[in-house]
């Protein structure tokens, strides 16, 4: 005879007219039983638990490698995201600078390389010579490139200028170099002129300003100059300009 059975009966006997009801082995009887069923549905909980988790763990086997499966046909990887609780934000590392212009092969200069005296952080604005090929116009092989000198050597060219017609060689002032950006690296203002010249002057808005001057180290005769940014805004055009000899006569 089971609990229940003998709960039944203990009370069945007060159905009879000489029983006497024990109430105290009745609500004993009752409270062992209400246990026993509170301990049986846990104990089934649990075991469904059980069940689940190693249903679980069955599935995740069955994808791994060395079942046999075709890889095709498992189901992508679920990536779970881990609890935020305790994290703290962290700052993330900071981006690299570009390195695309390092793809681009440094250009071959023909002389020495011209440091300006201009600097943009660690880098350097240098002038160079570079040969350049104009289609039908055999007389122009150079051109005047503005660029910038990294500490490691490497040269990023920002503008290049070169006649279009006639010959590069010619005495006078050649093509003028002009900033039409905005960049973070304006480049001053800067040519070349062949010829004995001592001094440029370049004039704007009524003044006059002195440029810098370098000669070209395979000919002496190319004068490379450049106005400084700070005394000639980068860009801004000028209305006139003339080249002095040694004696201050206007060639």
């Amino acid at each position: 005879m089971n609990e229940l059975e003998r709960l039944r009966h203990a009370m069945r006997a007060t159905e009879r007219p000489d029983a006497v009801l024990d109430l105290d082995i009745v609500i004993r009887k009752g409270r062992r039983l209400r246990t026993r069923r509170r301990v049986g549905a846990a104990a089934a909980a649990t075991l469904a638990v059980g069940l689940a988790s190693a249903v679980v763990l069955v599935a995740v086997d069955a994808s791994g490698p060395g079942t046999g499966v075709p890889s095709a046909e498992r189901p992508p990887p679920v990536a779970v995201a881990p609890p935020s609780v305790g994290v703290s934000p962290t700052t993330p590392e900071p981006t690299p600078p570009p390195t695309a212009a390092r793809d681009v092969p440094a250009p071959k200069t023909l002389g020495q390389v011209i440091d300006s005296g201009v600097r943009y952080g660690v880098d350097q604005r240098v002038f160079y010579v570079v040969q350049v090929s104009v289609p039908g116009v055999p007389k122009v092989t150079i051109g005047l490139a503005a660029g910038r000198r990294a500490p490691d050597g490497f040269l990023t060219t920002d503008i290049l200028v070169n006649d279009v017609e006639g010959a590069d060689r010619s005495a006078g002032f050649h093509q003028i170099g002009y900033d039409e950006s905005s960049s973070t690296t304006p480049v001053p203002t800067f040519g070349y002129f062949v010829g004995p010249a001592h001094r440029v002057i370049g004039t704007v808005d009524g003044r006059q300003v002195d440029a810098r001057l370098a000669r070209w180290s395979f000919d002496k005769e190319v004068v490379i100059f450049w106005f400084d940014p700070t005394e000639l805004k980068p860009g801004q055009r000028l209305d006139g300009i003339v080249a002095q000899d040694a004696r201050g006569r206007r060639l």
